[in-house]
């Protein structure tokens, strides 16, 4: 292969690339905003996630749901990193980096992150706080369609698991949070009378 040829190969990646992957960085800053509580740390989950999406792109299978890809690499990194109590730096290849930046400099992609107090404002501490207390995988499944509004098999796409998986995580999520929110839903008086005395 000539360098002009690599050269072509390369852009055509980055334009694929762009237009598979780009459209979907909204919706996963708010699944990592959801998973780590912290708008720094959501900002480095979703770059390493993109950075890992664009350096195996070319293992992406053209005409399968890129969302749902994105989703799982993004769902591993947190798992592999973001769960650790000590974390070492990333490292990044920084051609990688700077191929990356390159490729959608020009474009007209914005990237319209939230305030970084949006999380605090959306769900009370107390919603927030038996949100973070679920297990990981009860949480995934419960903020991907409580809170994102996804289908049962787009969850098991995004996943990886059978929808009768993420039905039965569902069910367990929120009986989990039923009893860790029953006081607080009394408080904001979203129980009638009956429930109350029950």
């Amino acid at each position: 292969m000539t360098k002009e040829q690599k050269i072509s190969n390369d852009k055509d990646l980055y334009k694929e690339f762009e237009q598979e992957a780009i459209p979907h960085m909204n919706a996963l800053y708010n699944f990592a905003l959801r998973l780590t509580g912290n708008p720094e740390e959501a900002d480095d989950l979703l770059q390493e996630t993109y950075l890992k999406a664009f350096r195996f792109f070319d293992k992406f299978e053209k005409g399968t749901n890129c969302k749902a890809w994105l989703y799982r690499i993004m769902k591993n990194s947190f798992i592999n990193d973001y769960r650790k109590e000590t974390k070492e730096p990333v490292k990044v290849d920084y051609e990688d980096v700077q191929n990356f930046y390159e490729s959608i400099k020009a474009s007209e992609v914005t990237f319209n992150h939230y305030q970084p107090d949006a999380f605090s404002n959306l769900l009370d501490d107390d919603i927030t706080g038996a949100l973070s207390n679920l297990p990981e995988d009860f949480r995934t499944v419960i903020i991907l369609s409580d809170i994102e509004g996804f289908s049962y098999e787009e969850i098991a796409d995004f996943v990886d698991i059978p929808v009768g998986t993420v039905r039965s995580r569902l069910h367990r999520a929120r009986k989990m949070l039923y009893s860790k929110l029953f006081d607080y839903a009394k408080s904001k008086g979203f129980l009638k009378k009956s429930a109350k005395n029950k």
